[in-house]
C-alpha cells in the first residue's frame, strides 16, 4: 500500500494541489470550475482510500474494481486541471487565445487516451476495441452527420475568428450580440429579449455580417433612415437641412466622425426619395437612435419650409383648394416681382410692366459647380440671381483663365444676350446652389412693343455696366472699346424689330 500511495496516489495530490491553488490564485473568474474540480478531486481520493481499505479487509476483488474506477477518476481530474492551467492560464498569459470548442475537444481527447491506457492495463485487447469501434464510428458518423457537420462548423469559426464571444451580429433579419459558441450552434441574444440559437453549420454555409469589424478598427456602424420629400424641393437644400439638422443636435451614439450625410437617393411618382447616413457607436440601440435621428430630421426640414412627402396614392386623392392654390401663386408671383424691381435694367419699366414680365418668367436652380452660361454660346435670356453665388470667369477652364468677380442673391447676368443677341463674353459658374429667374427674348419683346420708349432707358444702363465690367479686365494691354449707349440703342432696336 506505501509503495502504490507513492507510485500514483503522490503525484495525484501534488498535481491536483499545484493546479488548483495555480487557478484560484490568477484566474478569479474560473474559481467555479476550480471548485467543482476540486469537488472531484476529493470524491477521487476518499473513493482511492474505501478501495485500500477494502484490500485491507481481504475483499481482493472489491478493492480491485474500485481502485481501477477511481484511478480513472482521477487521472481524468488531473487532465482537467492541466487543461485548465494550459488553456486558461498558460496560454493566455503569452498572448494566446484557443477557442473554447478546441479546447473541450482536446481534453476530451485526453480522456478517451487515458481510458483505454487503463483498459490495456486491465488486460483488455485494444486491437479488438480499434476494430470494433471503427465500424460503430462510421455508423455513427453517418447518421450524425449534421451533428458533427455543426461541431466541426462550430471549431472553424472560432480557429479563424470569424465570429467571437460578444461581437454583436447580423444573421438574416436578426441582428444580436453572441453570447455562446457552443458544440452544435451559436446563440445569439437580441434587443426583444429573444435567444436566437443558429446552426454552426447554417454560419458556415450563409453570409452573415459582423457588425462593426472593420479594417483600421472602426467600432461604429452605418444607419440609413429614409425621408420623401416633393421632387419639386431644391435638393440641395433639403440635404443641407436634413444634414444640419443631425450634426448640430449630437445625438447620443451618433458618431461625429464620419459626420453624418444626407443624399438624394431617387425620384419617381412625383417624389424625392432621400437618406440620412450615421454612424452608429452602439448597435444595441440601433432603432431607439434612428428613431431620434428621423425626430430631429423632421423638425429641421420643417424649419426651412419643407414639408415631407405624401404617399402617391394619397397625391392622387387629394387636392389643394382653390385658395391655398390662388395663395401659393400670388406669393411666387411677388417673389419674382421684387426680383424684377431690384434689376436697375428695369428701373424705367411700371409695375404693370414688371407684373407681366414676371408671370412669364422661367424658375432655374443649379447646383455647385454647374456652368450656367458658357463664353461665346448665343443665348438670348438673362438669368436674374436670387439665392446662391456665382463666379464670372474669362477664359474659364483655360491656362489663361480670370476671374473677373462674383454675384450673389439680387443680380443679374447674360442681358448683352437678351438684349442685342451678342455672345456670352463670360462663363458664369455656380459656386453654390443657386436659385435663378429666367428672363428670355419673347417675354421681353412683347413689353418693348407695348411700349418703345423703355429701349431708350435700358440701353444707358447696359452702357453704364459695360463700362464697370471694362474696369474689370486689367491684365489686357488693349481695353475692350466700350459702345455708346446710342449704339447699343441700335442694335437692340434691330434684335428686337423696333425700327
Amino acid at each position: 500500500m506505501y509503495s502504490l500511495l507513492q507510485q500514483e496516489l503522490l503525484y495525484v495530490v501534488i498535481s491536483g494541489v499545484v493546479g488548483l491553488l495555480l487557478m484560484y490564485r490568477f484566474r478569479p473568474d474560473e474559481r467555479r470550475n476550480v471548485r467543482l474540480t476540486a469537488v472531484f478531486l476529493v470524491l477521487g481520493l476518499i473513493g482511492y482510500g474505501i478501495a485500500q481499505g477494502a484490500s485491507l479487509m481481504g475483499m481482493s476483488r472489491v478493492a480491485a474494481i474500485m481502485g481501477e474506477v477511481f484511478t480513472i477518476l482521477l487521472g481524468m481530474v488531473i487532465i482537467r486541471l492541466w487543461g485548465l492551467a494550459i488553456f486558461r492560464l498558460l496560454l493566455p498569459a503569452i498572448g494566446v487565445r484557443v477557442p473554447q470548442i478546441l479546447e473541450d475537444v482536446i481534453v476530451s481527447v485526453g480522456y478517451l487516451a487515458w481510458g483505454l491506457v487503463r483498459l490495456r492495463y486491465a488486460g483488455l485487447d485494444l486491437s479488438q476495441i480499434v476494430t470494433t469501434s471503427t465500424i460503430i464510428t462510421a455508423v455513427l458518423a453517418f447518421s450524425m452527420q449534421d451533428t458533427l457537420g455543426n461541431v466541426l462548423s462550430g471549431i472553424a469559426l472560432q480557429l479563424d475568428s470569424s465570429i467571437e464571444l460578444g461581437q454583436w451580429v447580423k444573421v438574416g433579419d436578426i441582428s444580436g450580440r453572441v453570447v455562446q459558441i457552443g458544440w452544435r450552434s451559436t446563440q445569439i441574444e437580441t434587443r426583444n429579449g429573444e435567444t436566437a440559437v443558429v446552426p454552426n453549420a447554417w454560419l458556415m454555409k450563409n453570409t452573415f455580417s459582423v457588425i462593426g469589424k472593420q479594417l483600421g478598427e472602426l467600432k461604429v456602424w452605418r444607419r440609413w433612415v429614409y425621408f420623401e420629400v416633393d421632387w419639386e424641393c431644391p435638393p440641395q437644400h433639403v440635404m443641407d437641412a436634413a444634414t444640419q439638422g443631425v450634426r448640430d443636435a449630437r445625438i447620443e451614439f451618433v458618431a461625429t466622425e464620419p459626420a453624418p450625410q444626407a443624399v438624394l437617393m431617387e425620384l419617381s411618382n412625383g417624389v424625392a426619395r432621400y437618406a440620412l447616413r450615421y454612424w452608429l457607436t452602439n448597435p444595441q440601440v440601433d432603432d431607439p437612435t434612428d428613431s431620434q435621428v428621423r425626430a430631429h430630421v423632421v423638425a429641421s426640414l420643417l424649419r426651412h419650409g419643407f414639408a415631407l412627402s405624401i404617399h402617391s396614392h394619397n397625391v392622387l386623392m387629394t387636392k389643394d383648394n382653390d385658395k391655398t392654390m390662388a395663395a401659393k401663386l400670388a406669393k411666387d408671383l411677388q417673389a419674382r416681382i421684387k426680383a424684377l424691381s431690384e434689376m436697375d435694367l428695369l428701373a424705367a419699366a411700371s409695375e404693370a410692366e414688371r407684373t407681366k414680365i414676371a408671370e412669364q418668367l422661367n424658375f432655374a436652380p443649379f447646383e455647385t459647380g454647374d456652368i450656367i452660361t458658357r463664353q461665346g454660346a448665343i443665348a438670348h435670356w438673362l438669368y436674374i440671381l436670387t439665392v446662391g453665388e456665382v463666379e464670372v470667369w474669362k477664359d474659364f477652364g483655360t491656362a489663361d483663365a480670370q476671374m473677373l468677380g462674383r454675384l450673389t442673391a439680387s443680380s443679374f447676368f447674360g442681358e448683352m444676350g437678351l438684349m442685342t443677341g451678342a455672345p456670352r463674353s463670360a462663363t458664369v459658374v455656380a459656386v453654390s446652389y443657386c436659385e435663378c429667374y429666367k428672363l428670355d427674348k419673347a417675354v421681353f419683346q412683347q413689353a418693348l412693343h407695348q411700349r418703345p420708349e423703355l429701349a431708350e432707358a435700358i440701353s444707358q444702363v447696359l452702357a453704364t455696366r459695360l463700362e464697370a465690367n471694362r474696369n474689370k479686365v486689367n491684365n489686357s494691354s488693349v481695353a475692350p472699346i466700350t459702345p455708346h449707349h446710342t449704339e447699343l440703342l441700335a442694335r437692340m432696336k434691330h434684335f428686337f424689330g423696333l425700327q
